[in-house]
């Protein structure tokens, strides 16, 4: 054979390889359409719109700018004109964010087969506003978690640092934002929110927590605080920490049931370890107490508390501070674990 000819069929051996895998895709195509029609409970299909992730990510850096002027968004700011700086950034979460939440308010209506869908528009416009109008009172909330952070760490040179780079800030900003939409029974949005936070922080707040100010998350990764856990007005968590659940409740019929108290509650100035895991509803960690770190704790800890490891067995000491700020502590009980 000539070895002109011979390169050419070469040359086409590849087209032909492709043809004949290409052939297979149609197989390949209908066997997932009627997966999509078999598997309902992870299809979205002949359905209303759902939000946009990608959309409320926008919206929580556009209100990032607006909760922290002149750090995130635009940095030319001056007092002469930041009041159009601020009417121009609230025009545009109000357009995005009322656009996003009738999303969510329509498609839970009509997944329930609601007739409240009739008044979307109309719900989604109001809780935006009503959304909008308690700013100021985050800012009033994050300026005291920024105030915790500083005072928290010492490596932290000034605000300005902290508002920049610290994910923990990062994460309680998303977290609070999202918070107040779950107050207002906003759908979906808030957990989309709070996990846009996780993803870029690798902190996981649920938004139906209840958290005081005066929060600061140190280095961060790992955190995890679930939906019911209560933590009262200046509290310390340190990477890892886990406020989690003992057990999932059911029914008679095992299926799972929601609303219950699973979560822990934290009381005030509780400082919380590295690698420490706190579960269960009726676990409460007491005002000004010490949580070491890497403990398992199932039990309720009193007011002015230090928990750590010894020898295999979790001790609890009072708290005591001396005229410097240093704990002194004073042992009171042990118990084993």
């Amino acid at each position: 054979m000539d070895k002109r000819k011979m390169k050419t069929e070469d040359c086409r051996q590849p087209l032909r390889d492709e043809l004949l895998h290409r052939e297979k895709l149609p197989q390949i195509i209908d066997g997932i359409v009627a997966s999509c029609h078999e598997l309902k409970a992870i299809q979205h299909i002949n359905a209303t719109l759902m939000p946009s992730r990608d959309e409320v990510a926008k919206i929580v850096e556009q209100l990032s700018a607006v909760l922290f002027p002149g750090y995130v968004g635009r940095s030319s700011l001056e007092s002469n004109n930041l009041v159009f700086y601020i009417g121009e950034m609230i025009n545009t979460v109000f357009e995005g964010l009322a656009g996003q939440i009738e999303r969510a308010i329509r498609h839970e209506c009509l997944r329930r087969e609601s007739e409240v869908c009739l008044k979307c528009f109309e719900a989604s416009r109001d809780k935006t506003v009503e959304f909008l109008s308690r700013i100021p009172q985050l800012r009033a909330i994050l300026a005291d978690d920024v105030r915790a952070a500083y005072e928290g760490d010492p490596a932290a040179r000034s605000h300005d640092e902290i508002i920049f780079s610290y994910p923990g800030v990062r994460a309680v900003s998303i977290y609070r934002m999202a918070h107040e939409l779950y107050l207002l029974k906003v759908p979906i949005i808030p957990r989309i929110m709070t996990e846009h936070a996780h993803q870029i922080t690798g902190i996981d707040i649920h938004p139906g927590a209840t958290i005081g100010p005066g929060l600061f998350i140190d280095h961060g990764t790992g955190v995890v605080i679930g939906e019911t856990t209560v933590i009262g007005r200046n509290v310390q968590i340190y990477q890892g920490v886990t406020l989690g659940a003992l057990r999932v409740h059911k029914d008679e019929d095992g299926r799972v049931m929601r609303g219950h108290k699973r979560h822990p509650d934290i009381g005030e100035g509780v400082t919380l370890y590295a690698g420490a895991t706190i579960l269960g509803g009726e676990t409460s960690i007491g005002s000004n107490s010490t949580v070491g770190g890497n403990l398992w704790l199932t039990h309720s800890v009193p007011d002015g508390t230090i928990a750590v490891m010894e020898q295999n067995r979790i001790s609890l000491r009072k708290r005591k501070v001396d005229g410097m700020g240093r704990d002194v502590e004073e042992s009171t009980m042990d118990y084993s674990i």
